[in-house]
């Protein structure tokens, strides 16, 4: 709505006035809104709580309804991860073949499903878990 006023104003400037007004006014309506977009987006950013890792961060996702904040670090060639992990390979060459094991009554309801806060920090070249590990393979040439 305001994009087509915008347009029927500077139309009317074109028209009324001459092309250096409308190419003026264009200039000034144009960076208004190159500033309001933004001012929207800082606003926006800050309040999502986007994550500010370091180095390698692997990233910040966590289970549905968790509350607190979850802090995730690697460094070069390391794997960090800030829940649980079930059925993965984690680390050169690993690997998981087969049927999936049996889940064990209680598993998976440890410290990655909603932990208040959750400090994940791998070093170089190390692999760290911030919940429970099941049915998987961690670390350089492992098998499950």
């Amino acid at each position: 709505m305001a994009g087509a006023a915008a347009a029927v104003g500077l139309g009317l400037v074109v028209v009324l006035a001459d092309l250096d007004a409308a190419a003026q006014a264009a200039t000034v309506a144009g960076g208004l809104v190159g500033l309001v977009g933004a001012v929207v987006s800082v606003l926006t950013l800050a309040r999502s709580g986007a994550p500010t890792g370091s180095g390698g961060s692997a990233g910040s996702s966590g289970a549905a309804g968790a509350v607190g904040k979850r802090r995730v670090r690697a460094g070069r060639g390391a794997v960090a991860v800030g829940g649980n992990v079930t059925g993965s390979a984690l680390g050169r060459g690993a690997r998981v073949t087969g049927p999936a094991s049996t889940p064990r009554p209680g598993a998976g309801t440890g410290s990655g499903s909603g932990a208040a806060e959750v400090d994940v920090r791998a070093d170089r070249e190390g692999t760290a878990v911030g919940g429970d590990v099941t049915d998987s393979a961690i670390g350089d040439d492992s098998r499950r």
